[in-house]
């Protein structure tokens, strides 16, 4: 009777090991694959089964959570949701998360790791804590100043700390207001619908993922290439270039809008913008020469975040000379966002280095004790000291007395490059208006910010002008709110 017994106690043993290790098997082994199945709604459950923790700007929270009652319970809300949309972006139950809702998403939601009270306890205990907070770079006051600068106008502004990287502003319009998103009604894929079948694209966050030609602003890349290069030794000196100028290798003659071209100096081209001087200089530079340039601001970098990635912003390194000059102009096929454009006129204030742009400052748990902080840093020494400081002085030159002096303000050291860009086929589409700038209080010792705003539907001729009358007034809002 006794072997029996034992026999019937071994099989029981084997079948609790089996069972055991089954058990492992799903929750160790398997656990991602149940996790990400679509018929798995225990996920979801619990996602929206606690308050989300919220984005602060300025110390406040820009973001809530509300208890809807139903069964994805909690539902995202947003204080001045279209005025903080390209910073947050949205939390949805039924379109999921973006911008930073998106990159801070474990945080947020409480399933990061480092917000559990024990090390590897989430990983053991799969539970969920209360969501973390994000602490963003953003100042109120210039996100604000940013996006009432805009109105009514398609464009984005992208404003930066230059010392630092800090992101203070980050605005795209026409926006949206995400709480239009939150909740599981069918309003919500109706307003999905609507914005995405919209003209004015307002998902879009131009600031960050939408690439522009630069235009004229592209003409700082060219004047620090030719500087660094020595192609130009003294900024006052005859470039001996002729107006009009014909693109090597071919008949097409490149004109100027501005007068006073002909043997201009460098100062003179880069106050007045004239195409003749910076396209011969970018062919004197050379291909290499000046994609090493570009590169060091920023350009061609498919891997920059903020913590969201920026769409990636270009300088051709596959050109014959005549493409070269149109792209050391702005034209043909470079491209960049309104933050890389930032980065550029940062790289100026600071003296020639390229800090990493971020727009978050910090993240804390839910008893605001911190996870993580940012570390400043470089990407980049985008040319030398003597460089930048030629640069300052020509970008004080355009505000005082060039194409940019609708950005002047009182108390304050600015500096500016206007820029109009062509687009469209023949480049007849109506141009988009450009400046980027940065400003620095009379006496102090560090730059405050660096700005660059672009406008896409600006009512203006095809002069470089436009950018000075139509971008550069937005700017100068911007900068007067940081720098108080």
């Amino acid at each position: 009777m006794n072997r029996y017994i034992r026999r019937a106690g071994v099989f029981c043993l084997i079948l609790l090991v089996a069972l055991l290790l089954n058990a492992v098997r799903v929750q160790v082994f398997e656990a991602e694959r149940y996790d990400d199945n679509s018929a798995n709604r225990r996920g979801a459950l619990a996602r929206y089964s606690q308050p989300r923790g919220d984005i602060l700007v300025d110390g406040e929270p820009v973001t809530g959570s509300r208890d809807s009652g139903g069964t994805l319970r909690y539902e995202r809300t947003y204080a001045e949701g279209p005025l903080y949309a390209p910073v947050t972006g949205y939390a949805s139950q039924i379109y999921g998360t973006s911008l930073l809702e998106s990159a801070e998403d474990d945080v947020l939601s409480g399933t990061d790791p480092r917000l559990a009270p024990f090390p590897l306890w989430t990983d053991i205990s799969r539970a969920q804590q209360p969501g973390g907070d994000v602490v963003s770079t953003v100042d109120a006051a210039v996100q604000q100043a940013a996006f009432e600068g805009l109105g009514g106008k398609k464009g984005a502004v992208a404003a930066v700390q230059p010392r630092t990287g800090k992101i203070l502003a980050l605005v795209s319009t026409p926006s949206y207001d995400p709480n239009e998103l939150s909740g599981t009604e069918r309003s919500v894929a109706d307003t999905w619908d609507r914005l995405n079948r919209s003209g004015g694209r307002p998902m879009i966050n131009r600031a960050l993922k939408q690439t522009y030609p630069p235009g004229s602003t592209f003409k700082v890349v060219t004047a620090a290439a030719a500087l660094d290069h020595r192609k130009v030794t003294d900024i006052d000196a005859a470039t001996d270039t002729p107006s009009p100028y014909t693109l090597p290798g071919t008949s097409t003659r490149l004109t100027n809008e501005a007068g006073d071209c002909a043997n201009a100096s460098l100062r003179h081209a880069f106050e007045v913008s004239c195409n003749t001087v910076f396209a011969r200089l970018g062919v004197d530079v050379g291909l290499d020469g000046m994609a090493e340039a570009a590169e060091k601001f920023g350009f061609n970098d498919a891997d920059l975040k903020i913590p969201s990635t920026a769409a990636r912003s270009v300088f051709d390194t596959d050109m014959d000379p005549a493409q070269v000059a149109l792209s050391s102009i702005g034209q043909y096929d470079t491209t960049a966002t309104p933050l890389q454009m930032a980065m550029v006129a940062a790289a100026v204030a600071n003296d020639g280095e390229v800090r990493a742009p971020y727009l978050v400052d910090k993240v804390t748990d839910a008893h605001g004790g911190t996870v993580s902080a940012t570390r400043q840093k470089t990407l980049h020494r985008a040319m030398s000291r003597s460089t930048a400081r030629h640069l300052q002085e020509m970008m004080t030159g355009v505000v005082t007395r060039g194409t940019g002096t609708g950005a002047a303000i009182d108390g304050a050291t600015v500096g500016g490059k206007t820029g109009t860009a062509q687009h469209g086929v023949d480049n007849k589409g109506t141009p988009y208006a450009w400046f980027v700038s940065w400003a620095k209080k009379d006496g102090a010792a560090d730059p405050a910010v660096a700005v660059a705003v672009v406008v896409e539907d600006a009512a203006a001729d095809r002069a470089d002008i436009s950018g000075g009358g139509s971008a550069a007034p937005i700017a100068r809002a911007v900068m007067r709110a940081a720098l108080r």
